[in-house]
This record gives structure tokens, C-alpha cells and sequence, in this order.
């Protein structure tokens, strides 16, 4: 678990209104959000039982889309 050191920036009635991390910190965050973004499509896409194809095919189809759009 990573820690968060945040700052909070308050507005005059002392209400939190923005947060501020270091760059370091908000790095982490967005690495671990996209991690857990393609554990979700991972999910849905086993949830789906659709057919698959190797992954050589695939690029293969992917190259061959792109040669004849030339």
C-alpha cells in the first residue's frame, strides 16, 4: 500500500476545496489506477466468453489492416 502525504488547500470558511501530493506520490496513484483499469477489462472481457485468438495472430491482423489502409 503506497502512503499519501497530502496537503489540503481550504477555502475561508475552512472547507477542504483542492489536495496537493507530490509528483512522486501522484505517480504511483495513476500507475495503480491503470493497473486496476486492465484488471476490469480483463474481467469483462472473461465475463464475455467470447472466442480469442493468439496474440501473433492478432498482431498479424492488426498489420495486415494497416498495409492495405496505404
Amino acid at each position: 500500500m503506497t502512503t499519501i502525504n497530502p496537503q489540503y488547500i481550504i477555502d475561508k470558511k475552512g472547507n477542504r476545496v483542492s489536495v496537493v501530493i507530490p509528483v512522486a506520490e501522484f505517480e504511483i496513484i495513476v500507475e495503480e489506477l491503470e493497473e486496476l483499469e486492465d484488471i476490469r477489462l480483463y474481467d469483462e472481457t472473461k465475463a464475455d466468453n467470447e472466442s480469442s485468438i493468439p496474440v501473433d495472430k492478432a498482431f498479424e491482423m492488426i498489420e495486415a489492416k494497416r498495409k492495405s489502409k496505404k
